[in-house]
């Protein structure tokens, strides 16, 4: 693609996958991966949307750092970090796809089961934190789908938004550190990938007011219903990347 065309459509594609991370906290790499994969290379891609999306998490971080549950969230991280090796194991192993394809099945039905307003029991203490970094971080290590079962957490605790969306950047920007410079290091942090990351940071930051904006507007209800909508979406991306 002409690079004055890329310069125009790469940060259109940002500002609708980082309005949707904006608002929820999650979201934006599932959106703007496919899209982004259709105009650039996946190694162009795949850097571009860690260096996005660390800097949106940034963003919340800094406005919304009174709402971040710490003791959860340094318990996510370093569990993860623990969880990573594991995982990097399991990826050379045989049973890849079943992984997957369970993580895929568990997101699915834990999203639908919730969006049918069944009740869950809400988890109480930071333990529980530990277990679900653990898994996270071999999901992470294995796939790159750390993710969901984070996002399962915060909504097991029954957080309200506002905690929701900012804990959840106390897990995903230290991560991210880690996933930008072993991209870095692999030498995927190229100059065209800091070209396109410059000329999004506008969308970036029109995407980040205008999710903030919506996150307020949305009711608990709505938020909730929103979420696991978008979990589904992650849940079923995963499915058919394993079938």
């Amino acid at each position: 693609m002409d690079p004055s065309l890329l310069a125009l459509v790469v940060p259109i594609i940002i500002l609708v996958s980082n309005t949707t991370r904006s608002t929820f906290g999650f979201g934006g790499g599932l959106m703007a991966m496919p899209l982004l994969a259709m105009v650039v290379d996946v190694r162009i891609a795949t850097p571009l949307v860690a260096l996005i999306a660390n800097t949106d998490a940034l963003a919340i971080l800094l406005t919304e750092w009174r709402n971040v549950r710490l003791a959860s969230a340094w318990r996510l991280v370093v569990a993860s970090l623990l969880g990573v090796p594991l995982g990097l194991l399991f990826i050379t192993g045989a049973y890849e796809g079943v992984a997957k394809l369970s993580l895929a099945l568990v997101v699915i039905g834990f999203s639908l089961y919730n969006f049918l307003k069944h009740r869950h029991h809400a988890l109480t203490g930071e333990r529980t934190a530990l277990i679900f970094g653990f898994f996270a971080g071999i999901l992470g290590g294995a796939f790159n789908a750390n993710g969901p079962l984070v996002v399962i957490y915060g909504k097991l605790r029954d957080w309200p938004t506002e905690r929701f969306r900012a804990t959840l950047q106390g897990y995903f920007f230290p991560v991210g550190l880690l996933t930008i410079s072993s991209h870095a290091v692999a030498g995927l942090v190229t100059p065209t990938v800091l070209r396109l990351y410059l000329v999004s940071l506008p969308a970036v930051v029109l995407a980040f007011l205008i999710g903030r904006r919506l996150s307020r507007l949305l009711t608990a209800g709505k938020f909730d219903r929103l979420v696991y909508l978008l979990l589904m979406a992650l849940g079923v991306t995963l499915l058919v990347q394993t079938l």
